[in-house]
């Protein structure tokens, strides 16, 4: 989960040192003072871009957590369809086996009883099942579980409560790495914060134009971080 790593309480106490550092300067030369207003201006784009890097870092991370809540409860919600339908299948073929056991000792009654535990999947299989004269067919499935007939709405569940999962947590990891590139941009912010801020403390005016030209193309590169990255979340 990312978190911003620059506040706009930061960006505006620079500004505030920045205003201090010119006006403890009263005599400047023009291209001083176009320096200084380029500066400044520098410090209020960082200031909007940084509140706008967090607020938008902090809403992927949002986003992250709930989707991955998300899929967690998917998941689980999987685990226990998976549980129940092993719990019919298990009944089924029970059901079954006390079927086949009466039928082989020849207790037509005990066959009739058992048939009626047939659940509702079970029941049809069944019947497909002696369709195919088992008792003679060596080709012919195990028992009605092995069917194609036999079905368990239960376990068709589980799967595509298992694919939501995956589907969700891919959205969720997605939406931190996002969050990663919005921190990534105001870590960038918070570097062209620290160039210019210390631009003003230098009395050679090259070595201003020098920070002044780092800080303006990693504001740039900022820029394009920010408009090439999604938007955040509604």
């Amino acid at each position: 989960m990312g978190e911003a790593g620059l506040s706009p309480a930061e960006v505006s106490k620079e500004i505030a040192e920045h205003h201090q550092h010119a006006a403890s300067h009263d005599v400047q030369s023009p291209a001083d003072r176009r320096i200084t207003i380029v500066e400044a201006l520098m410090l209020a784009v960082v200031a909007i871009l940084a509140a706008y890097s967090g607020f938008a870092s902090a809403k992927w991370s949002t986003e992250e957590s709930l989707t991955l809540a998300r899929a967690n409860t998917a998941r689980t919600e999987a685990n226990r369809a998976y549980m129940e339908a092993a719990e019919a299948r298990n009944f089924d073929a029970t059901a079954f086996n006390a079927w086949f056991t009466a039928y082989l000792d020849g207790n037509e009654e005990g066959t009739e009883i058992a048939e009626k535990r047939f659940s509702a999947q079970l029941a049809p299989a069944f019947e497909a099942w002696m369709e195919t004269d088992p008792f003679v067919n060596p080709d012919a499935p195990a028992g009605p579980t092995y069917m194609d007939d036999y079905e368990q709405p239960a376990n068709d569940l589980a799967v595509e409560l298992d694919q939501s999962a995956d589907d969700l947590y891919a959205e969720g990891s997605t939406a931190g790495r996002t969050a990663d590139d919005y921190v990534r941009t105001a870590v960038f912010l918070a570097t062209v914060l620290f160039l210019v801020g210390i631009s003003g403390h230098f009395r050679v005016r090259s070595a201003r134009y020098g920070l002044i030209g780092v800080a303006s193309v990693m504001l740039i590169w900022s820029v394009v971080l920010l408009v090439t990255t999604p938007f955040p979340p509604s």
